[in-house]
């Protein structure tokens, strides 16, 4: 049942993506030919009811002349009011052809037009039947009021039927077009009928009519003395078997018709989930269901928006800040922790500037920090800040990392050697620092930033200033060697003392051991 009805939806909708133009053809000749299955469905039904199922009153039987009369009239007016309907039908139809001719998007008027269609074209057929009813009652209310009574309400009743499969067949067919007529939003009064409202028809076409069918023979059993078990047990079999048959088909389409939606709504939640954002559920329903896909969709957009934000906000201040900033909120104050600071300085930036275009100068600025980002993420670290044509490295901060002083000395090592194969155009200089230093929001309410402040980081610019002075342009503090993992610190040796700027007590200094079979003069301290 499911593969048949996903066939059946693949051929209703046509190809996907198709242009209007071929959306709106295609809905046209569908629309017109379920329209004249349903009134011929309904026609037939009708006629065996009254001609096989239902008992004429006793004062018509043998009336020829009235019978005949009565199967001219009906296969007269049915074939008359189903071209009606088609003409009629069309003419509803045609103002939804030009818009569907066209690229722009529709108003919410036009909007609303297309929703209410399948409304509009189960109004013409229930005026169509309801004149049929009236009619063919009113030409045998002078031979007999009881047959008069007996096609009338077989007629409003094959109407019913009629009517609620039109409109159920059309909701469905018109899904390409609502799609396509509505974008992320359901208008505002489109007065369509709801979750509800289908169910009481589905229920109405699938259970009530035939009741209504076997309540209108009970009591003509009653009426009609003559009426024989045998004709009476034919007659509720006829009426059983229609209501189960029909009563099958009208659920699984009313089912359908809601299922269909929410399903798409629950594989795109589904889509969502693996934090695909760029999925969206088409809105072609003018009830709580397409308000339900259109809120879905709105939903969707809100995520975007807000993972853009973030993203923005991560670019800015970091993915570690940003993330921790969602979690726990932003408060002004500061914590102290244990960190690593990594300094990376250009040499003869003034010069550079003066030299060469601006533009030059940015893109290799560009070039420059990318290098710098990449190693220092690749070892846990995090860009505390920009500073012209310099960068400050926070290692463990905000978050805690494992051996994070041995992390910062060897993304030291890898980013001077990375900087002079992959940007010689410049020289960078680099210094690093550890200790304990104060990580918070600094700032006021309206303005503020998560930094690092404290001696680590005092240290660690002034080294990378002595550091441009020196062959290798890095060099560590003592303090941070004595932090950092054996593995790593094997890799560094001691290069002397100094006093800093700005301090009183001497730095004791290490730099990276040179390569095997590499010799050069080592860092001289100043003072």
């Amino acid at each position: 049942m499911e593969q048949i009805g996903q066939r059946l939806a693949r051929f209703i909708d046509g190809p996907p993506h198709a242009p209007r133009v071929v959306v709106e053809r295609r809905i046209r000749r569908l629309v017109s030919v379920s329209a004249v299955l349903a009134n011929a469905v309904g026609s037939l039904v009708v006629l065996v009811l009254a001609t096989v199922v239902l008992p004429d009153p006793v004062e018509v039987r043998g009336h020829q002349a009235l019978q005949r009369a009565n199967v001219a009239l009906f296969f007269g007016y049915t074939t008359t009011a189903i071209a009606v309907g088609v003409v009629v039908g069309l003419r509803v139809f045609r103002p939804m052809r030009r818009l569907f001719r066209t690229d722009r998007p529709l108003t919410e008027a036009e909007q609303r037009l297309v929703l209410r269609a399948p409304l509009l074209l189960m109004k013409v057929h229930g005026v169509l039947w309801g004149v049929a009813a009236v009619g063919w009652a009113g030409v045998n209310l002078v031979f007999s009021p009881l047959m008069a009574l007996k096609l009338g309400l077989t007629v409003l009743l094959g109407g019913l039927a009629t009517c609620m499969i039109v409109y159920l067949v059309s909701e469905r067919l018109f899904r390409p077009a609502a799609a396509l007529a509505l974008t992320t939003r359901v208008p505002a009064g489109s007065r369509v009928p709801g979750v509800v409202t289908r169910s009481v028809l589905a229920w109405g076409l699938g259970t009530a009519v035939p009741v209504l069918g076997i309540v209108f023979v009970s009591v003509a059993s009653l009426t009609v003395a003559d009426v024989s078990n045998r004709q009476l047990g034919w007659t509720m079999l006829a009426l059983g078997g229609t209501a189960l048959a029909v009563g099958l088909a009208v659920t699984y389409l009313a089912a359908r018709a809601m299922s269909d939606p929410i399903g798409s709504v629950r594989l795109a939640m589904a889509k969502v989930e693996r934090e695909d954002l760029l999925t969206e559920v088409p809105v072609y329903d003018g009830s709580e269901i397409g308000r339900l896909q259109a809120g879905f969709n709105q939903m969707v957009a809100g995520l975007r928006e807000r993972r853009r934000l973030r993203d923005l906000f991560g670019w800015q201040v970091g993915e570690d800040v940003a993330r921790l900033a969602l979690e726990r909120g932003v408060t002004l104050g500061g914590e102290v922790r244990d960190v690593a600071v990594l300094f990376v300085d250009l040499v003869g930036s003034t010069r550079l500037a003066a030299t060469r275009p601006p533009g030059e100068v940015v893109a290799l600025l560009n070039e420059f920090f990318a290098v710098v980002v990449e190693v220092v993420n690749r070892h846990g670290g995090w860009i505390n800040k920009f500073e012209g044509d310099a960068a400050l490295a926070v290692f463990g901060a905000p978050l805690d990392l494992p051996d994070a002083t041995g992390r910062a000395l060897a993304a030291a090592r890898e980013l001077a050697g990375r900087l002079a194969a992959e940007v010689p155009q410049v020289t960078a200089a680099v210094g690093v620092s550890a200790g304990p230093a104060v990580a918070g929001h600094i700032g006021a309410e309206k303005r503020f930033e998560y930094t690092v402040i404290g001696d680590p980081v005092n240290e660690a610019a002034r080294l990378t200033e002595l550091a441009k002075k020196t062959p290798g342009r890095v060099l560590a503090s003592g303090t941070a060697l004595d932090a950092a993992g054996p593995d790593e610190a094997s890799r560094w040796e001691g290069a002397g003392e100094v006093v800093v700027r700005g301090r009183l007590l001497p730095t004791r200094l290490a730099a990276p051991r040179p390569a095997r079979g590499v010799s050069g003069p080592g860092p001289q301290a100043q003072g």
